[in-house]
């Protein structure tokens, strides 16, 4: 099975999803990189995204850093980060969600996301090799995304009254993950400090009737069972969140969290597979009630890579065959309804059934990000268990 995966992933990997993105998506031009694909790799949409600019920018600088040096990697992250920094920034020092081909402002979206990932591409990036303040830039992007997050009000997000405030998922592990990287470069002790906070802030998101975790609670931990956002859960979320504290627990070892983390992704399993149709369900609701989600019961390409990594790293931690058996499960549907072995990359979109909803490869959520992660760190994974051929 080991060696199965990993010829599967490489090939994957090196022979069809990173020839896309070069081949079609880097604008030599004004810099940066188009997401908006169609199926062939035609740009349906000139705009640039900018948390898709610092997904990339991780991507090929990973790529690059831990693979093999190649130039057309260097080069592609070079091309994509530049284009960032010239052009991500407002005066006050923010990101804009979007910018124009050019790189002039087209959306600003209240949220830190946008700062987040181009603070990790700026991480990758600085250890390449290439000149320039790269982490000091990365460094005091975090702490500003620190604050944005503690005061929303500096992204122009009013807070109306105290009881108002919550815990979100997605804020905890986005600091998680920059504290993470930064960790192992900057001797700071504080990321220690925060990735014991985001471990434990994270848990407190675990729901035990459904073992798996809210996207959102209250900021003392109590859960809002009273309304859809408080009841709501995204599998692949979950599941993405439970390889991140896998991370996390290897800086701070701790066996009963482990075992958690573990009713997390058996659980989010188990709760979120389709058992008429196969594949996870994008949202759902604890309580089985009606989402606000329209696209709820869709089947979205990230929350399948995002388990498959899970999954990966927990049978490879445990070498228990319920592991096994999901992941074989997982990717074969994953492959099956997304992978495209014509055109490259792999589709984003498919209703219920597992027909695809969109030919699209790119958008402005799906970038040179959620794939190739998956198939690298899975591959990294697998080849560090896997035993030296003859």
């Amino acid at each position: 099975m080991l060696r199965r995966l990993i010829a599967r992933y490489e090939e994957n990997l090196l022979d069809s999803v990173l020839p896309f993105w070069l081949r079609h998506s880097l604008d030599r031009d004004y810099g940066g990189y188009f997401t908006c694909l169609d199926r062939e790799g035609g740009v349906y949409d000139t705009r640039k995204y900018v948390w898709l600019h610092g997904r990339a920018a991780w991507t090929f600088s990973k790529l690059y850093n831990e693979v093999e040096p190649r130039p057309e990697w260097l080069d592609a992250a070079r091309l994509i980060l530049e284009f960032t920094r010239r052009h991500a920034f407002d005066p006050q020092g923010r990101c804009y969600f979007s910018l124009t081909r050019e790189g002039r402002p087209s959306f600003y979206q209240r949220k830190p996301y946008a700062a987040v990932f181009v603070a990790l591409g700026l991480i990758e990036y600085s250890k390449t090799g290439a000149p320039g303040p790269f982490l000091e830039e990365a460094i005091d992007l975090f702490w500003r995304i620190r604050d944005w997050i503690a005061h929303p009000a500096l992204l122009g997000r009013p807070v109306y009254h105290p009881g108002a405030r919550v815990s979100q998922l997605a804020d905890i592990m986005v600091v998680a993950l920059l504290a993470l990287e930064l960790a192992k470069i900057d001797p700071d002790p504080r990321y220690r400090e925060i990735l014991a906070e985001c471990l434990d802030a994270a848990l407190r998101h675990y729901f035990p009737p459904r073992r798996t975790l809210l996207e959102t609670i209250s900021s003392d931990g109590r859960f809002l069972l009273d309304s859809p956002e408080g009841r709501l859960v995204s599998p692949g979320s979950a599941l993405e969140v439970a390889w991140f504290l896998l991370d996390l627990l290897d800086w701070r070892p701790d066996p009963a969290k482990e075992a958690r983390v573990f009713e997390i992704i058996e659980g989010s399993l188990d709760y979120g597979w389709d058992k008429e149709y196969g594949g996870l369900y994008y949202f759902m609701d604890v309580e089985d009630r009606p989402t606000l989600q329209l696209e709820a019961n869709m089947k979205l390409w990230w929350p399948h890579t995002e388990a498959l990594y899970a999954l990966i790293r927990a049978w490879l931690r445990t070498g228990e065959a319920r592991w096994l058996r999901w992941l074989e499960l997982v990717d074969e549907y994953a492959f099956r309804v997304f992978a495209d072995p014509r055109h490259g990359e792999w589709f984003g979109y498919a209703d219920r059934a597992g027909n695809l909803t969109h030919t699209l490869k790119g958008n402005n959520y799906k970038g040179c990000f959620h794939v190739p992660r998956f198939l690298l760190l899975s591959l990294q994974a697998l080849k560090r268990h896997a035993p030296p051929q003859a």
